[in-house]
């Protein structure tokens, strides 16, 4: 919360008495939210009450019409002291309860807590609070505050009012949603791996996985610019053994897991087909799969076709499950991505972000891969290596991250990220560069949902943009975009 400090000095009371001072328009009008939070030393002075002129008063919360506060205190005193609690009331509403007023014609009920004493805490809801003590010698007092405020005080004596004032912030409906992902089940070298496909880079395999799995996948044609050291290779059997495969035989082989410092979501499709009268085995690992197409027992099928196979579990480990399974709006990044590993049904729950395309419309991603490794240990998804190395490749899009200004749901707290690129054409890819951007003047963010709303802003310079480099490395995600509404 942003904080706003203000020093009130004593002023006029009742004439020549206690001095007053009010607060100008721009608190006046500061928001609702309003608390009260201070430690002052002070000193009193003769009660301006009626009837109390003998009296000495430290006036702590001043009252004021249409002002309530309520919150704790404690204090300190010199001398032995009650504590004194106002209620505002209408004249007509006085039947013989203990009141306190300086004038007549403004009047409030007194709470008097005994006994006296010389410190000690209480909780109080009213329309002002005071130390009082029923000699004539003035006292010192130091007390602390914690409180809130209803209302607007326009008078109190020498003290500092924190207002905490809610900052400007933008929450999305529906910024954090669940979405359930087909799982597959692939190998490398014997041990199972469970893998999601979220894209491909032709039209007729994003058809074609996207009816198999029931389950919707995007198209991303720039991933055939994906140089190709940087994909590892997947083998998809196109015959032989029935079984739990893409097409309905033995399942996928994986050139490398999380475990190999080569390891990319990223992977081109070889299809395998058998040979006629070749006695056909389940293979467990992909050199097994090299020697036999060298002695001519299958052949490959080379597709060039890129997809998008973030693996979930393998040999020895897993993407993290969030501890907390509950989904919210204002769920923090950190932690893990997923909720749940169902692998009766097949099925993984992911969080789904929303956020903008350059265009300002709304998308929803999630984060699979990251590189380096400390914001992937953070974020408790895979680290791929291999995925940063695309940094100057002109095919990966860039996403920008806000670092302050509008509070919302975006991976810093602030508000959502927008992507550079536009969900209506062909140049979605889902690794992305991440960029920050920061407000010079906080004060003055506003929300900002395209691209060229952070170029137009950049030019005037009142943002700054600037490459994320966390753990001095640049920042790379693996974020697809998914559907969490099919």
């Amino acid at each position: 919360m942003k904080k706003i400090i203000i020093v009130l000095i004593i002023g006029i009371f009742v004439t020549g008495i206690i001095s007053v001072s009010t607060f100008s328009d721009q608190y006046v009008d500061a928001g609702s939210t309003k608390k009260v939070h201070f430690t002052q030393t002070i000193t009193s002075s003769q009660d301006p009450g009626l009837g109390y002129e003998n009296n000495q008063l430290a006036l702590v919360l001043s009252p004021n019409e249409g002002t309530i506060y309520d919150g704790s205190m404690t204090f300190t005193s010199s001398e032995l002291v009650n504590v004194v609690v106002l209620h505002e009331i209408n004249q007509n509403d006085v039947k013989g309860q203990d009141t306190w007023t300086i004038n007549e014609n403004t009047i409030y009920g007194k709470s008097v807590i005994n006994p006296e004493k010389k410190s000690g805490s209480i909780e109080f809801t009213g329309a002002g609070v005071a130390l009082h003590s029923t000699n004539s010698k003035e006292f010192t007092t130091t007390v602390s505050v914690d409180g809130w405020i209803r209302g607007q005080p326009t008078q109190v004596l020498e003290q500092k009012f924190e207002f905490q004032k809610e900052e400007p912030s933008l929450l999305l409906s529906r910024a954090s949603i669940p979405v359930e992902i087909p799982m597959h089940k692939g190998m490398h070298n014997g041990n199972e791996i469970l893998y999601i496909i979220t894209d491909a880079s032709t039209k007729d395999y994003v058809n074609t996985i996207s009816e198999k799995q029931e389950y919707s996948i995007q198209l991303s044609k720039s991933l055939e610019n994906i140089p190709e050291n940087n994909l590892q290779k997947i083998f998809l059997f196109k015959n032989g053994i029935k079984g739990d495969g893409f097409f309905g035989f033995q399942n996928e082989i994986f050139f490398n897991t999380p475990e190999q410092s080569d390891y990319s979501p990223l992977a081109t499709i070889t299809e395998v087909t058998w040979k006629p009268g070749q006695k056909e085995i389940v293979f467990e690992s992909a050199s097994d799969i090299i020697d036999a197409e060298k002695s001519g027992r299958i052949k490959f099928n080379e597709t060039n076709v890129v997809v998008n196979t973030p693996q979930i579990k393998w040999s020895s480990n897993q993407m993290t499950e969030r501890s907390d399974k509950q989904i919210s709006n204002k769920m923090s990044f950190s932690g893990g991505q997923i909720t749940d590993i169902n692998e009766n049904e097949m099925i993984v729950t992911f969080v789904a972000h929303r956020s903008w395309d350059l265009d300002g419309k709304t998308i929803y991603y999630i984060i699979t891969d990251v590189s380096p490794i400390g914001p992937s240990k953070l974020m408790g998804v895979t680290h791929s290596q291999s995925i940063s190395d695309l940094l100057t490749h002109s095919s990966i899009i860039d996403q920008y991250q806000f670092k302050n200004g509008i509070k919302g749901s975006g991976s810093l707290d602030f508000q959502p990220e927008i992507f550079n690129f536009s969900s209506s054409e062909e140049n979605y890819n889902p690794i992305s560069k991440i960029y920050l951007v920061e407000w010079h003047d906080s004060k003055s963010a506003q929300i900002l949902q395209t691209k060229s709303d952070i170029d137009s802003f950049r030019d005037n310079d009142l943002i700054t943009v600037s490459i994320a480099r966390p753990s001095n490395s640049e920042y790379v995600i693996n974020s697809p975009i998914v559907d969490p509404f099919q």
